[in-house]
């Protein structure tokens, strides 16, 4: 399956969940990991689960088995790994303390602490 495709799919079921603050990351060329993240939130833990397990269950059900899920039991963070799509799914309180997105959205970093547009 295309990524962008695969992309769509998860985003209509992160919708269809009801799943809050979606944020969309182009990571190619900044990690060999994925092509896609995917960050949501979501307002329970009971919520959590049940978006990382939607995600798990309609991926199958579109032809892409999922290389592995994380989290789900305790529902503070769930991952969902569709190999070019990885989903992580968070209560606020944890998105607020990691902040994935100003993680994978920082500018490439010389040795001398320089950004590469400050030069």
């Amino acid at each position: 399956m295309q990524i962008e495709a695969l992309r769509d799919i998860v985003l209509e079921i992160l919708d269809d969940m009801k799943a809050k603050d979606v944020v969309v990351l182009d990571v190619r060329g900044k990690t060999s990991i994925t092509d896609i993240m995917i960050v949501a939130s979501g307002t329970s833990d009971r919520h959590v689960k049940s978006i990382a397990q939607s995600v798990e269950f309609k991926a199958k059900q579109a032809g892409e088995m999922p290389l592995g899920t994380e989290g789900v039991e305790d529902g503070e963070w769930a991952l969902v790994d569709l190999n070019g799509v990885v989903v992580h799914v968070m209560l606020p309180k944890v998105r607020d303390f990691y902040h994935l997105e100003r993680l994978w959205s920082v500018d490439e970093v010389t040795n001398s602490g320089q950004s590469q547009e400050s030069k």
